[in-house]
């Protein structure tokens, strides 16, 4: 991990590649904001002057470089717009999109707006997430090698507010770093047990009980939709638990991940151009992985279970038909008209599963549906709920934590196309319409009745097939880990 640390204008080390600073827009053009005025004091006032001539603005996502010929010990100066005015989620953007642009750079001071400790925090968490590289598989990139330090540099440095969200933001993007690397991994390389292992031994660093169960286990145990959902693949199926508690928790809070490490559809074969990135169908058990991680270090006063429902999609002579019947952990049976609607199959064993823990909320999180990218776009999850004031709850995490989210309804009318003639309900309508909703409404009849759940499909936000922008990355996001965090420590705080 990058070393990340905070320091004064003053002490800040000359020793640098690269100083970072923000730039917002006014009436009369860019103008520098709070932090350059060091900077614009070594160039005798006329930065802004270099600024407009190389076409800056200011605007949001806006990345310039100024060479600063010995003006300042370091040789560059790195401007990211602000726009007209910010908040914690802009200065992370822009953190992030300039620590993208010096990749390759050894290190780097920045002199964002930092004066409290929400700004220390949002400034240091856009900066690591920026700094991301997936490498392990390149040869030869050190162009693309993350920068080896990051100095924030702000008035607040003494103060130990600021060196708490120095911490947190470090924890943070830790966990959502282990998100990234696990998705972006080929999955000949990410079989079921490989994730499993990966998240005994995340849980065992982090002091969190492990458990996993194996495919005997899960057959004895009667987890018959992870089963199925694995059995034509010769890599067998896992379901990982893992526990976090606070010696003075009052609440339970379960966390349920969809983790189908590769994804062909099954029999119901996906197109070729819609499988190439199915990698990232483990990303919302990565997401639980990841949010546990951190969770464990930030110590919230409340107890967290997590569960990783992890298979492997694949066709085979062994693979199951459409038209079987699978019976879900608890005993509630399913039709299945689509292997490709696999995902809620495993979440279904989940579900029932996290109900056994007795919690107060369910937190389920799935790259569950197609439709979610056509309701809502690659960028924004879509959360749904059993109850209104939860789904405001968590969308509102979601918020506080950065991460775009939009309610989305339940629609009773919409049960209906889920009847099957043969069980208790079929894993797909024979309507194409709100696929996004149907999903969640079959989800909703694995959770235990009197409990409080909310589902957040994240198919388009956990991978990004795009360029990257502000401090996200192309390939694997690490998606709404920051919301779950956000999600516990609300609970902790009393939110339920």
């Amino acid at each position: 991990m990058t070393n990340l640390r905070l320091a004064s204008a003053e002490s800040a080390s000359l020793d640098i590649d690269a100083v970072v600073i923000g730039v917002v827009t006014d009436d009369s053009g860019p103008a520098l904001a709070p932090g350059a005025a060091g900077v614009d004091e070594a160039f005798q006032g006329r930065l802004v002057d270099a600024l407009s001539g190389l076409g800056a603005t200011g605007k949001p996502g806006e990345v310039t470089k100024v060479p600063t010929f010995g003006n300042l010990a370091a040789p560059l100066v790195v401007a990211a717009g602000l726009g007209e005015s910010y908040d914690a989620e802009t200065l992370r953007r822009a953190a992030g999109a300039a620590l993208r642009s010096l990749a390759g750079s050894g290190s780097v001071a920045v002199l964002l707006p930092a004066a409290t400790s929400d700004e220390v925090a949002a400034v240091a968490t856009g900066a690591l997430l920026g700094n991301y590289a997936y490498l392990n598989y390149r040869t030869g990139d050190g162009d693309k090698r993350p920068v080896s330090e990051i100095t924030v540099v702000t008035e607040a440095e003494a103060d130990s507010g600021a060196r708490a969200a120095l911490d947190r933001a470090r924890t943070i993007a830790e966990a959502v770093t282990l998100v990234r690397d696990l998705v972006n991994t080929p999955p000949s390389d990410l079989n079921p047990e490989a994730l499993a292992d990966a998240a005994r031994q995340v849980g065992d660093e982090a002091g969190l009980s492990v458990e996993v169960l194996d495919e005997k286990a899960l057959v004895e145990g009667g987890y018959g939709g992870i089963v199925g959902v694995g059995q034509g693949s010769v890599n067998p199926p896992r379901l990982v638990r893992l526990a976090y508690e606070h010696p003075e928790a009052t609440k339970t809070v379960a966390f349920v991940g969809k983790g189908i490490t590769f994804d062909s559809g099954g029999l119901s074969l996906k197109p070729s151009e819609a499988m190439d990135w199915m990698k990232s169908d483990m990303g919302g058990a990565g997401a639980v992985l990841g949010a546990l991680k951190a969770i464990a270090a930030l110590a919230p006063k409340v107890k967290v279970v997590g569960y990783l429902a992890i298979a492997e999609n694949m066709p085979s002579g062994t693979a199951q038909r459409p038209s079987d019947v699978l019976t879900i952990y608890g005993g509630k049976t399913v039709e299945v008209l689509n292997t490709d609607a696999e995902g809620r199959l495993v979440m279904a064993d989940a579900l029932v599963r996290a109900g056994e823990d007795e919690p107060d909320l369910i937190v389920d999180i799935a790259t569950l549906t197609g439709a979610q990218l056509v309701a809502l776009g690659t960028r924004t999850t879509g959360i749904m709920a059993n109850d209104d004031d939860v789904r405001d709850m968590v969308v509102g995490a979601a918020g506080s934590a950065g991460e775009s989210a939009w309610p989305m309804p339940l629609p009773e009318e919409l049960r209906k196309g889920l009847d099957s003639a043969v069980a208790d309900i079929a894993n797909i309508s024979g309507e194409r319409w709100g696929g996004m909703l149907v999903a969640g409404i079959f989800l909703k009849e694995f959770v235990p009745d009197g409990v409080r759940w909310a589902h957040l499909d994240i198919a388009g936000p956990s991978f990004n097939q795009g360029q990257p922008y502000g401090y996200t990355p192309k390939g694997g996001t690490g998606a709404a880990v920051r919301t779950l965090v956000q999600v516990a420590e609300d609970v902790a705080a009393g939110a339920l």
